[in-house]
């Protein structure tokens, strides 16, 4: 897992994020925002704020 950063998630739409090394961004649109990205096969995954600060994130990929 990724370096943790304190508070939530950042709320401005197209910020990337990293989270068990893989990229994130946040979507805005129509509706609650979601962090799009994919999970270990590759397929989509969207992620709620709260269950990305859940699983840790950081501004930068963890080397």
């Amino acid at each position: 897992m990724g370096a943790r950063t304190a508070g939530g998630p950042p709320t401005t739409p197209c910020t990337v994020v990293w989270s068990d090394g893989r990229p994130y961004v946040l979507e805005g649109g129509s509706g609650r925002p979601r962090w799009m990205g994919t999970d270990g096969h590759g397929r989509p995954q969207a992620l709620t704020g709260a269950q990305l600060q859940r699983r840790g994130w950081s501004y930068r990929r963890a080397s």
